[in-house]
């Protein structure tokens, strides 16, 4: 082993107190002293010194922050005082009622209000002791939550040591996000590796938090804002105003731009004014909260079953902007299916720059009378593209024109066709090449065959070169051809090549789903692969026995027959089969004899911590199935935030439905 001198302990020490300082000016401050280049130039440093001297590496190092070994799984973690939601409201209304029964509570005394913005990030917990992080969890279901310590290690705004005399216990509770400047890098770079976007920050940091593998948290740029404490041990607190500038000498992010007030008109003014500096915030707000500043008064004023009676979360309606429809342009899908898209005048809106909104199919654009060179109205409530609201008819001046879908596809120039009793159009030409790309992106896809780095822009430019006529030509492809195309180096074309060859090895029902079937979702892909032993035995199934299949019904059943009767389609899948791709089903050798979830059967809706294809995966390793449709056969809905019609369904019929943490807990 290298001996170690003074010169080097030194150097490793000074790098450490230089990057935690600018960690702390660039998250802490937004004032950062030094490049981007500068500060990787001395991360680099400290990271090859400590391989050098593994003697001198410490868990609390600013290295350390990349992410350790996998989890197998998250462990729970039950919350020392329960984390409890707060009742929301759009109404300034509810606001003034929330606060006079507050003064009726407690006659004759002022009561001074916290206001402050309503990240829309994850609830998170932190527990310090000794100035020390112990642990990190979600909020689960209030009481128990996820054990999330490896991956929020990976923040670097989080500090594992406090700063300073720090409490002998302190539970901070918070916001994890997604930066909005990285959330539009995080997604720009998933577009360009073939991976869909995710469509908000909100769920983008809920899934970032969620990963086994703590490396992909580190990848993401994440942070948190602190606005609340659990368990206090060692410091005393008389008002929640005083908490701030604690955590601010602490070492901890907390929230900024709060206010106080002792009226309704100081609350509701507080409120606007949060509402017209909210995009100036490095992350996403939807709203204000209003807390009881005084904890005596809190006490007083207690809790109800659900929420505090101290506390109000105030929710801004989504953003609303008018602007001229200059054009209506129509985008061609991988079945086909074309799809209007609103060409604006751009506009700011949530934050961001507009220029195009979805207008659906042409029944949407006939019901609302949208005309180009209207005037629209436009929401965007955090999803990555807006949608055409309404139209100011009030200000048309006659040059307006209607909308009629194209006869011919406006790719190809082939006829389009509208099936009896169905929305869409669809372009008839298989050959089409709109669909062709957006074919090849979806079998390219993270949820199919998981090529990454063949993206839309690779995609787009294999086609034009003409090296991609289907699917199969992906597995023709190689380093002398590659070299052809811009921007392609000898690493780049390797990391291509490599990804390809790893996708042959996919199980079968990401090969079906990949194929992009009509109709063939990922819980029929799943369920045609469960049934037959390969998938020559699908191509050989009858309409009938592809119909009876749980998850295929009879619209995908034909779908499915007519997809294998192609000629261009079996001519495709030969070159697979020649390939190497995998077209045997997994053989089914584990012992789930001790799972509790051996033989049921799940519906996955909502907004999860997790993408559906993780939590399916999950629930089939522990002998579970997963299905797309709930049904008397049901045995257990998991569902997630903004769940609609499966969950109203699965009451119906008196179908148990679980959260995550619920989830987890049957877990073996």
């Amino acid at each position: 082993m290298e001996e170690i001198d003074i010169t080097t302990r030194n150097r490793i020490a000074e790098l450490r107190r230089a990057i935690e300082d600018h960690n702390r000016r660039y998250h802490e401050e937004a004032a950062p002293s030094i490049s981007d280049r500068e500060y990787d130039r001395l991360f680099r440093e400290l990271s090859d010194l400590e391989t050098r001297f593994p003697n001198l590496a410490a868990p609390d190092s600013p290295t350390q922050r990349v992410g350790g070994k996998p989890l197998k799984a998250f462990g729970q973690i039950t919350h020392r005082i329960p984390m409890l939601s707060l009742d929301n409201t759009y109404s300034e209304e509810e606001v003034t009622d929330f606060y006079r029964r507050m003064e009726r509570l407690l006659p004759n005394e002022k009561i001074p209000v916290v206001i402050e913005p309503k990240v829309d990030g994850v609830a998170v917990s932190l527990l310090y002791e000794k100035g020390e992080l112990r642990y990190a969890a979600t909020r689960g279901d209030g009481s128990i939550g996820d054990d999330i310590t490896q991956n929020i290690r990976t923040i670097r705004t989080v500090p594992k040591r406090l700063r300073g005399d720090a409490p002998d216990i302190l539970e901070v509770r918070g916001e994890a996000f997604l930066d909005k400047r990285g959330f539009a890098k995080l997604n720009a770079e998933r577009t360009k590796a073939g991976l869909p976007e995710f469509a908000n920050p909100r769920n983008a940091a809920a899934g970032s938090l969620k990963q086994l593998d703590p490396a992909i948290a580190a990848q993401r740029p994440l942070g948190v804002v602190f606005y609340g404490t659990g368990v206090i041990e060692g410091a005393v607190l008389e008002k929640h105003s005083e908490l701030f500038p604690l955590l601010k000498t602490l070492g901890l992010p907390c929230s900024e731009g709060w206010r106080l007030a002792d009226s309704v008109e100081g609350i509701l003014r507080a409120i606007h004014e949060l509402d017209r500096v909210r995009h100036d915030f490095a992350y996403q707000t939807d709203g204000a909260v209003v807390k009881v500043d005084a904890f005596a008064q809190r006490d007083v004023l207690g809790f109800t079953a659900k929420s505090p009676r101290w506390a109000i979360a105030f929710k801004y309606e989504a953003e609303r902007v008018e602007t001229r429809l200059h054009d209506i342009l129509i985008q061609v899908g991988r079945t086909g299916i074309l799809t209007p898209v609103a060409a604006l005048e751009p506009v700011a809106v949530g934050g961001s720059r507009v220029a195009r909104a979805t207008l659906h199919n042409e029944e949407e654009i006939e019901r609302k009378d949208i005309r180009i060179g209207d005037v629209v109205l436009i929401e965007k409530a955090g999803d990555v593209i807006p949608a055409v609201i309404s139209v100011r008819t009030d200000l048309r001046t006659g040059s307006e024109r209607k909308f009629r879908m194209p006869k011919k596809c406006p790719q190809c120039g082939s006829l389009v066709v509208k099936d009896k009793g169905q929305v869409a159009v669809r372009c008839v030409n298989s050959q089409c090449p709109a669909q062709l790309r957006r074919r090849i992106e979806h079998f390219a896809s993270r949820g199919a065959m998981d090529i990454e780095g063949l993206g839309e822009a690779m995609v787009s430019q294999l086609v034009e070169h003409k090296m991609l006529g289907d699917v199969s030509n992906i597995y023709e492809l190689n380093a002398a051809t590659l070299s052809e195309l811009e921007r392609m180096g000898e690493k780049s074309i390797s990391n291509l090549l490599n990804a390809i060859e790893r996708s042959k090895s996919r199980p079968l029902w990401r090969l079906i789903f990949g194929l992009g079937i009509l109709h063939v979702g990922v819980s029929a892909s799943r369920a045609l692969a469960d049934h037959f032993p390969n998938l020559d035995a699908i191509m050989k199934g009858s309409v009938e026995e592809l119909q009876r299949i749980p998850d295929v019904g009879e619209v995908v059943g034909r779908s499915i027959y007519d997809f294998f009767r192609e000629p261009g389609n079996l001519e495709m899948i030969e070159k697979l089969r020649g390939a190497g791709l995998q077209f045997k089903g997994e053989e089914k050798t584990l012992d789930h004899s001790g799972s509790k979830m051996k033989g049921t059967t799940w519906v996955i809706t909502g907004t999860l911590g997790q993408s559906r294809d993780e939590i399916a995966e999950m629930i089939i390793a522990q002998g579970g199935k997963v299905s797309g449709s709930v049904s008397k056969k049901t045995s257990f809905v998991l569902a997630g935030e903004d769940a609609g019609s499966k969950l109203e369904k699965a009451k119906k019929l008196g179908i148990r439905v679980v959260n995550e943490a619920e989830l987890r807990k049957m877990m073996v």
